[in-house]
């Protein structure tokens, strides 16, 4: 079964093997940018608990943000996607859940970012993780979310539909889908 859960240190082995999985890329939704470089790849329990303290005050709306490569920062609710079939809690990849928009995620980022390792795609992970992240984003106040994905992406395109995006439009090269949260 597929679920959000907050970063936790307790699954530090699980996160570092996810971590290692994607090799160089940095996973969308983890939050890895906002990281000092030499936390990024610290794949020790240390390292785990130094990264889930760098990213829990991202969603609380009382902490004032900076400025980020493309503009503000926004509050975003970290999520780690965590399969927990048979008894055991394995992550299995990231999802960000932005609290708004800025001009920069209105065209190219959205509401939503997220990533499943390799070795765990076409499993189901990733539109069951969107599905709960839409029903989080009701949460917030939302009404829509914006999710988009790379032009060539596939894979993505047809989790975003599966999820009730519609896509609104193309821009440079990402696509651009609305999902309404129920």
């Amino acid at each position: 079964m597929t679920e959000l859960r907050r970063p936790d240190a307790r699954l530090a082995t699980s996160w570092a093997q996810t971590l290692a999985d994607f090799g160089d890329e940095h996973p969308a939704g983890s939050g890895v940018w906002l990281l000092p470089p030499a936390l990024r790849r610290d794949l020790t329990p240390a390292g785990c608990h130094a990264w889930v303290e760098a990213l829990t005050p991202y969603a609380d709306r009382s902490v004032a943000l900076g400025e980020g490569p493309h503009g503000p920062l926004v509050h975003s609710t970290f999520w780690w996607i965590v399969d927990t079939a048979d008894g055991v809690e394995e992550v299995v990849g990231f999802l960000d859940l932005r609290h708004e928009l800025t001009p920069y995620l209105l065209e190219t980022g959205g509401h939503v970012g997220y990533s499943v390792r390799p070795a765990r795609r076409r499993e189901g992970h990733a539109s069951r993780a969107l599905a709960l992240a839409v029903g989080e984003a009701g949460e917030l106040g939302l009404d829509r979310v914006l999710v988009t994905c790379d032009v060539d992406n596939l894979a993505s395109a047809r989790t975003v539909e599966r999820c009730g995006g519609v896509c609104e439009d193309v821009r440079g090269d990402k696509r651009r889908y609305w999902v309404a949260v129920p």
